[in-house]
């Protein structure tokens, strides 16, 4: 049997630069009782960017721009067809944004670029939509 803390299935400690908020894992015999504090995300799916080097569109609309309170809710509205990262439509919430993708948002005409802030942590850029036509291909 094992002891200690058991994290949900599909979740994984996030890295420190996607900087989601935190968490409390809680035992897995007594749910009142709180042990620790891991942040946890979703795991991106596979796609263009490694997995260490990616933010996954959940983290991206629900804890950065707070377009919504719940995965649920990013769910929703990544199945309406609103988000596109460049150009593409995704609808798969956990789809990896890395360094230089455009992000657009077709509801509110907003687009955004990923970029490092000077610590190397995930920073959004707002940009205007000319910009936006631009893609950086590597």
């Amino acid at each position: 049997m094992a002891h200690g803390i058991l994290p949900d299935q599909g979740s994984n400690p996030c890295p420190p630069h996607w900087q989601a908020d935190s968490q409390p894992l809680r035992h897995q015999g007594s749910p009142k009782i709180t042990f620790k504090i891991i942040l946890q995300a979703p795991r991106p799916s596979t796609g263009p960017h490694k997995l260490r080097e990616c933010l996954p569109l959940i983290i991206f609309l629900r804890n950065r721009l707070k377009y919504a309170l719940t995965g649920d809710e990013v769910k929703k509205i990544c199945m309406q067809r609103f988000i596109k990262i460049d150009g593409k439509v995704r609808t798969d919430i956990t789809y990896p944004a890395g360094f230089m993708d455009v992000i657009s948002i077709d509801k509110t005409g907003e687009n955004f670029r990923l970029i490092y802030d000077t610590k190397g942590r995930f920073a959004v850029h707002r940009i205007t939509p000319e910009e936006a036509k631009v893609t950086c291909a590597w």
